[in-house]
């Protein structure tokens, strides 16, 4: 099997959802880091509530960053597809044994 083209689009949005769901264990990762810093450097400033922000950058992790890798994603995806098929028709494409 051979595969000379592959669709620019189709694997767009394969890569957007794959780096989607990055994002989204990125962002649940910095939740809970966040969760756990960020009353703890409100208590490390004597009852200052000039850090307690940190802790609601987690919440906006888990939103943010699946959407932004998905778009990063998508894009390096159909860039990636497109360089696949210049380079596939000067060597003839990507050869694939299969049983």
């Amino acid at each position: 099997m051979i595969i000379r083209r592959i669709g620019v689009l189709s694997a767009a949005k394969i890569t957007a959802i794959i780096a989607a769901a990055f994002g989204l264990l990125a962002g649940c990762l910095i939740f809970a880091m966040s969760s756990v810093t960020g009353p703890a450097m409100q208590q490390a400033a004597q009852g200052d509530a000039g850090m307690a922000w940190i802790g609601g950058l987690g919440a906006l992790a888990i939103v943010v960053l699946p959407i932004f890798y998905g778009i990063i994603g998508f894009i390096g995806g159909a860039i990636q597809a497109f360089v696949f098929n210049l380079a596939a028709r000067f060597v003839g494409g990507l050869h694939i044994d299969t049983e």
